[in-house]
């Protein structure tokens, strides 16, 4: 379980442990500076994360049927 929790620090790690790497106007990636397209699509992988941290946590299993 607390495995699972590791996941947490992906988005977190990606946001603000890359960002020194990342803090470029050039390229432009979707018509948006690299900066810009690098935070909408951490915002989505986020989710994604959080996501499967909802089905992955045993918890959230006690309701359904098998």
């Amino acid at each position: 379980m607390k495995k699972l929790y590791i996941l947490t620090l992906v988005p977190f790690i990606g946001i603000l442990g890359l960002l020194p790497f990342v803090n470029k106007i050039e390229p432009y990636v979707l018509g948006m500076p690299f900066y810009m397209f690098w935070m909408a699509m951490w915002v989505v992988l986020t989710s994604v994360t959080l996501a499967i941290m909802y089905k992955l946590d045993p918890r959230n299993r006690e309701g359904e049927e098998e």
